[in-house]
């Protein structure tokens, strides 16, 4: 009876000690993850910002390339400039009724 004790508890240790080795292992994994997913989001948010400046880029470029006589670009160019003239009767309907 006493020996049939001894042999569970025996037992019983060998399990929590099993236990406690992988809950390390398990513990030592989520940190690396965590290292490798802080890294993650810091790259994307840089591809990202760099992808906002490309963007902006492109955009420029076909603007300049608009004002410079291209016609594949002459339809932007014509936005762009309408975009801009009701920007600015906007701005002279403000400052029209704030009565400047």
């Amino acid at each position: 009876m006493l020996q049939d004790l001894e042999n569970n508890f025996s037992e019983l240790e060998k399990k929590i000690l099993s236990l406690q080795k992988k809950y390390q292992n398990l513990a030592e994994r989520l940190a690396e993850l965590n290292t490798e997913h802080e890294d993650l989001k810091k790259k994307y948010d840089e591809e990202r910002k760099r992808n906002q400046v490309l963007a902006e880029e492109q955009k420029n470029i076909k603007l300049y390339s608009a004002i410079s006589g291209n016609p594949e670009h002459n339809r932007l160019m014509k936005n762009h400039i309408n975009r801009l003239v009701k920007e600015v009767d906007f701005c002279i309907a403000q400052l029209q009724n704030s009565g400047l």
